[in-house]
């Protein structure tokens, strides 16, 4: 009965929660340092401390907030870019995709993958944004498009594994 105690299910539940965490904290390092290069470093800018106070939604801590703030303000190796995707779903319901790269053929071409794999594919510019409206907490619907239950399943499939890629910031959707 090796690896059967209780230390070892803790352990690995531990990692699973850790692996998670750490997913989320990259994301938002990302997004602090892209935000830390446009304001040169300056805390007061209010896309910092927009960048910032989402971060500590996630419960980053503080000491990796204040590294990627400091290194992004003095580290000028890479320039991140923010690239938005538009997309339909399942069911016809718009998909914005936001991400946050280094590389832009190889966000493009992993979006472009993903969505292939789920039936959809990427769409040009401004024919999914007109559904929706721009606003501080990113794209709020302003129309919305009813989803049969098994059209359902299918977008939060992919909402999910869109989720789950490094670049990939914010997926949103106009389905009800």
């Amino acid at each position: 009965m090796s690896g059967h105690n209780k230390y070892s299910k803790i352990k690995h539940q531990k990692a699973k929660t850790d692996a998670q965490k750490s997913k989320i904290f990259t994301k938002m390092v990302r997004l602090i340092s892209v935000e830390a290069k446009k304001a040169k470093g300056n805390l007061s800018s209010p896309g910092l401390r927009a960048a910032i106070e989402k971060a500590k939604t996630f419960n980053t801590p503080n000491d990796t907030i204040d590294r990627a703030v400091k290194k992004a303000s003095t580290d000028n190796t890479a320039v991140m870019d923010a690239v938005t995707y538009e997309s339909y779903g399942p069911g016809g319901c718009a998909l914005i995709i936001e991400a946050l790269t280094d590389n832009r053929n190889k966000a493009a071409q992993e979006v472009k993958f993903i969505l292939s794999k789920h039936g959809s594919e990427l769409a040009g510019m401004g024919s999914a944004t007109w559904a929706f409206q721009r606003s501080h907490e990113g794209w709020t619907p302003t129309t919305t498009v009813p989803l049969s239950e098994e059209d359902g399943v299918k977008l939060s499939a992919l909402i999910d594994e869109l989720e789950e890629n490094d670049e990939v910031q914010e997926v949103f959707t106009n389905a009800n």
